[in-house]
């Protein structure tokens, strides 16, 4: 997590990162009822994972390029 907040620019973390997270969020706590701590914390990173992936996915598609790349 530390990685991710001081690697990325804050452009990045608001625009790609922040709108995953959010998503991820409201599908767990809506549709995840595991019982369990851990369980629903790793439902919801998966999900946040596989969302970011798939906008990863949708944006190369359109042509944004990741803000990593477009610093360089």
């Amino acid at each position: 997590m530390f990685t991710l907040l001081s690697r990325l620019p804050i452009r990045e973390l608001l625009y790609r990162q922040a709108p995953t997270l959010l998503a991820a969020l409201v599908i767990a706590e809506m549709f995840y009822k595991w019982h369990s701590f851990l369980l629903e914390a790793a439902g919801f990173l998966v999900t946040w994972f596989v969302l970011d992936a798939v906008a990863g996915v949708i944006a190369r598609m359109i042509g944004i390029p990741p803000a990593a790349d477009a610093t360089r």
